[in-house]
């Protein structure tokens, strides 16, 4: 966790010049100098020659004692308002099934009194109802909770379990089971996060010091929302954690565009923390939901939808290129990803395929081809493997593909989709290298896996490993990440994280 000066620590000012020294580089045993001066670092040298250096002689020295150093770690695909948000609700993650889940709801509104104010809405997040036995209903959801508003969100953010009283609220036509789905649950998703924003500020400054005490130095955020003024605002008033790749939907593309706004641009002030992100473009729904859009029927019947088709997709697509915004299409079944390919193919621009869960044979080798970025969490493999062997049968074999997706030419970004899964790099970095967890169950097709080397590849932007002239985004680590025992690489011990030089995390002894 954040030590209590890292608010403080990001706004202070740093030495022009800092020797991060004695630190070593990834499956090396000797000890070098890291050089930064100006956010940059000029150089690394073998350790002791500092003096000697480019950097000046008054330079701040840190004796950093054999640790590690790596390229700060990047979070290429989160919701950053909804992982704030997440932690500050009823967590329903570990609910086994659908009257578990109504039990924790009911049991907590107990303990915090809930009931006698009616005019706060209850919300819990993180169920997984694809795996569930029973079946939820709104007459179950109301019986726990009566009339207090309540609405439950699953961990994939597709789908939003609501009490009788929630859709009166929020002046709704409820289901029998109670779940809204795709853009009706967003809707409501977008309706329970309008809080005031010095609350919700303050919840994503705390989500961004723990990042930065993960080693993360930026994150692609995709909040469904106009997210450039947003983070304006929370870095004008104090955040300062990590760089922010905000990102764009094709509802707000021309209003993006007239402001002059493209991918990679900086924005506003902040010390360059704040970048335009990518076009994001949703054609298919989840796994969970069985709303992914998939080439075979689920067994309970149905294909899942195809929310854009290829046509409006091309449009998109050929008005991004138009724009200088790099597309980013969220496809998850391995139809959606067909239809993703052919439209990449037909507008003949690169960009990123997000998620990509589920691929055809024939379709890994077109990501190289179409120079595609494959934007992909690894976590969702573990997650949802019971959910992936009970809708694909027989076909999991090219279900969260990393290894087909690298072998067939794909560029790979690791990412989390918090608050579907964990805002933390070496939590995807493991899931993707070991294809397990600690439960007992082994790995979940190995065959997929990736090495440590490839991960970091992946968690870095391609850096991999701290060179000179690079930005000076840094994490330093107690382990080596290549050699580290699997249990320690996933919950890889940070000593501190830097960015452009100055200190956004530094733990104890650092």
């Amino acid at each position: 966790m954040p030590s209590s000066e890292d608010h403080e620590a990001t706004q202070r000012p740093t030495p022009t010049d800092l020797v991060l020294a004695s630190v070593r580089l990834p499956g090396e045993t000797e000890c070098r100098d890291v050089h930064i001066r100006d956010g940059h670092v000029s150089a690394i040298t073998a350790a002791g020659e500092r003096r000697a250096g480019p950097t000046a002689a008054d330079a701040q020295v840190l004796d950093l004692e054999g640790r590690f150093v790596v390229p700060g770690l990047w979070d290429e695909h989160v919701h950053m308002t909804q992982w704030a948000l997440a932690a500050n609700r009823i967590d329903l993650s570990g609910a086994a099934s659908a009257r578990a889940a109504v039990e924790l709801v009911r049991n907590r509104m107990t303990a915090a009194g809930t009931g006698a104010d009616r005019k706060v809405t209850v919300v819990g997040a993180g169920f997984r109802d694809a795996v569930w036995d029973d079946v939820p209903s709104a007459e179950m959801l109301d019986d726990a909770t009566r009339e207090v508003p309540t609405a439950l969100i699953s961990h994939d953010l597709h789908c939003v379990w609501l009490n009788s009283a929630a859709a009166r609220r929020y002046s709704l036509q409820l289901p029998a089971d109670g779940l809204l789905r795709e853009e009706a649950a967003f809707a409501v998703t977008r309706e329970l996060g309008k809080l005031p924003d010095d609350v919700v500020d303050g919840w994503v400054r705390t989500a961004g010091q723990e990042a930065a005490a993960r080693g993360v130095v930026g994150v692609v955020d995709l909040e469904m929302t106009w997210n450039r003024d947003v983070w304006l605002r929370r870095i004008a008033g104090g955040f300062g954690s990590l760089r922010v790749d905000a990102g764009v939907y094709p509802e707000d593309l021309e209003q993006a565009a007239d402001a002059g706004m493209r991918t990679g641009q900086t924005v506003g002030g902040g010390a360059g923390l704040l970048r335009v992100g990518p076009l994001k473009v949703l054609i298919d729904g989840s796994l969970n939901t069985r709303t992914a859009f998939c080439v075979d029927p689920y067994p309970h019947g149905g294909h899942g939808i195809l929310t854009v088709s290829e046509a409006e997709l091309v449009a998109l697509l050929a008005r991004a290129r138009e724009t200088g915004f790099v597309p980013a299409v969220h496809a998850i079944g391995d139809g959606a990803n067909q239809v993703a390919l052919d439209a990449f193919a037909e507008a003949g621009t690169g960009g990123r395929i997000e998620h990509a869960q589920f691929v055809r044979q024939e379709d890994f080798a077109r990501f190289g081809e179409l120079g595609l970025t494959a934007s992909v969490q690894p976590a969702h493999a573990l997650d949802d493997r019971d959910a992936a062997d009970a809708n694909w049968a027989g076909r999991t074999g090219r279900a969260f593909p990393l290894r087909s997706l690298l072998d067939g030419g794909a560029r790979l970004a690791l990412g989390s989709d918090a608050p579907v899964a964990p805002l933390d790099p070496w939590l995807a970095m493991s899931a993707a290298t070991t294809r397990a967890r600690n439960d007992g169950r082994g790995p979940w097709h190995p065959e997929q896996a990736l090495t440590r080397e490839e991960a970091l590849l992946a968690s870095t932007r391609g850096c991999g490993r701290i060179r000179a002239g690079a930005v000076a985004d840094i994490a330093v680590l107690d382990a080596d990440p290549l050699a580290a025992p699997d249990a320690v690489f996933a919950g890889m011990p940070v000593a501190a994280t830097l960015v452009a030089g100055r200190f956004t995390f530094r733990g104890a002894g650092v």
